[in-house]
């Protein structure tokens, strides 16, 4: 039995009462018709680790019930407000109310019902996420009330599946983690210069040469004699992977049922090797064969501005928007170069013809030709804060602010929805300290503490451009994670930090991280019984203790110098 008060995020209003619920063989669910799905969850959940039947019923009141149920119209009212952004949406709101003879769960919307049977599940023993059988019991859950409602409408974690491949039962792996934390958006990073990940029936051969490279690069790259940077090395082993069709659908149907909504991304028009190795005509030169990118990094690789390069995005767009149901559609736009546009006779002929002046200018152009794309089909593109820079951005396009929050500030204050990420609060791939057997030594340290100070909104907005953020994210590149279990090390504990900094960011009171840290020590309990092989407090050595390493590849001080320096030009 779990106190309430000890529950990951934490809840708006918990107040605990005498006595306990206890689930038993007599204990039956009801679930109305718009809860199906959350009663089927919650069924393979107890089952599983209880042994308990936990059957069905219709009656929704009485002894030994878990009632499921949407509020009404009057209801809803009741519920605690929503989004700090949409404080009128309560869909995802909910009531956990327990007694020692049965237990409600109300809420604003499916979602919410969903959400009440995550505080439901962590208010019984952590055994309850195994899925087999441990013990006896007995499995109680102390009377409560439990109130709550998240603080935005987007919390996130991004997927780089290009890097490094995951199969679609690791991905719905993940799916699992973040649904247990409330993180209802994943976003699917699909396409790179290392690897296409998605089957496009109209070409097959995105999948077929481009979802595979003949190595990877090991480690970071590293001055060579000649002071240039190279890679210090490659593991001579063949990856890949993609996802066909089917396993897309079966993917977001899964999410789906745990309300994450699955978004996904085509990257362009740079990060496109691999797409450019199986369609050379793609490409600023397209006589000059290219493979799947080995290296790390960003390839000079970029498409070219012809209108049937448009056309061909246009037609793989329509396929992907066709597999996933989610408002938004990823068009990237990030870390685009510039060089072969600049030294392409062709291409300076073509900004001419399109009446534009710079390379910049032209990065637009292809931007908002594939966002009217989207839009057409009566979605919404989203892309990386890059799309703010060289022209007019369609006013529906939605920002993803990486580059620190300059992004954000000036997309709100053009009236553009925005999604926060900057990468020295919310990058997962980054570093969780300075100790010389930190297995990820990439960039800045990124602990749980940093993560669980994320504010998704910046300083210097009104009112009205506040509500354009509407929430935040984490993101885990993959660059040097190469297996599920380095991927579970990098996301959690910090996903159970960021699930709060999106989730309870406006409760009552300032941030306490101290406090956090003592659920987060009852949490870990929860994430070993799920069986996530999170990073100890301690380090990767749990067991012992090792000293710090002198110096930092990179300091905030660093970091922040170069953020200012390369969002210059989209700062208002």
């Amino acid at each position: 039995m779990v106190d309430s008060d000890m529950l990951i995020p934490r809840p708006r209003r918990s107040e605990a009462g005498p006595g306990a619920f206890e689930f038993t063989p007599a204990t039956r669910i009801a679930a109305d018709a718009g809860t199906e799905s959350v009663r089927l969850y919650l069924q393979q959940t107890l089952r599983g680790s209880t042994g308990l039947p936990v059957r069905d019923t219709e009656r929704h009141t009485g002894p030994d019930v878990v009632s499921l149920r949407v509020a009404s119209r009057a209801e809803v009212a009741d519920l605690p407000t929503g989004p700090v952004t949409a404080p009128d949406d309560r869909s995802e709101a909910f009531r956990l109310t327990v007694t020692p003879d049965r237990v409600e769960v109300l809420g604003g919307s499916a979602a919410g019902v969903f959400y009440g049977v995550q505080a439901l599940l962590q208010s019984l023993p952590a055994d309850v996420y195994r899925r087999g059988r441990v013990g006896t019991g007995p499995w109680t859950v102390p009377t409560v009330v439990v109130e709550d409602a998240p603080a935005f409408a987007w919390r996130g974690v991004m997927l780089d599946v290009c890097r490094h491949f995951r199969t679609k039962h690791e991905v719905m792996r993940v799916v699992d983690q973040l649904a247990a934390h409330r993180i209802n958006r994943l976003h699917f990073h699909l396409t790179e210069d290392q690897g296409w990940r998605i089957e496009i029936l109209r070409y097959p051969r995105l999948t077929e040469v481009g979802s595979w490279r003949r190595e990877s690069q090991v480690g970071a790259h590293v001055p060579d004699a000649d002071g240039v940077l190279r890679p210090a090395g490659f593991d001579g082993r063949p990856h890949g992977g993609y996802y066909t069709q089917d396993d897309i659908r079966e993917i977001v149907a899964y999410a789906a049922d745990r309300f994450v909504t699955v978004v996904p991304e085509i990257e362009t028009p740079g990060h496109v090797r691999a797409a450019l190795a199986a369609h050379p005509e793609l490409g600023v030169h397209p006589d000059r064969p290219v493979e799947v990118w080995t290296e790390w990094g960003i390839a000079d690789d970029v498409l070219n501005a012809e209108e049937s390069t448009i056309a061909f995005f246009q037609d793989v767009l329509d396929e992907v928007i066709a597999l996933f149901p989610s408002p938004y559609i990823g068009i990237g736009g990030d870390e685009c170069p510039k060089v072969q546009w600049e030294q392409d006779p062709r291409t300076q002929e073509r900004i001419r013809e399109l009446g534009l002046t710079d390379e910049e200018q032209l990065q637009a152009w292809i931007i908002g030709r594939l966002a009217a794309h989207v839009e057409s089909h009566g979605r919404r593109a989203f892309g990386w804060d890059e799309i703010l820079e060289g022209g007019t951005l369609s006013q529906s396009a939605t920002v993803l602010s990486w580059r620190g929050l300059t992004g954000a500030r000036t997309a709100a204050k053009r009236g553009h929805d925005v999604i926060s990420s900057p990468d020295d609060q919310a990058y997962l791939d980054y570093r969780q300290s300075d100790l010389p057997t930190e297995p990820i030594p990439v960039s800045i340290v990124l602990g749980v503490d940093d993560v669980f100070a994320f504010d998704p909104v910046p300083s210097g907005l009104t009112d009205a451009e506040r509500a354009h953020v509407i929430g935040g994210q984490g993101n885990m590149w993959t660059e040097h994670v190469d297996t599920a279990r380095k991927l579970d090390y990098q996301l959690f504990p910090r996903v159970a930090a960021l699930a709060e900094a999106l989730w309870s960011a406006d409760t009552a009171g300032p941030r306490d991280v101290a406090e956090f840290r003592g659920r987060l020590a009852e949490h870990t309990a929860r994430l070993e019984a799920m069986g996530i092989e999170y990073r100890h407090e301690a380090g990767p050595f749990p067991w012992e203790q090792r000293p710090g390493v002198p110096g930092r590849p990179h300091s905030r001080e660093e970091r922040a110098a170069y953020i200012d320096a390369v969002t210059a030009n989209i700062a208002e």
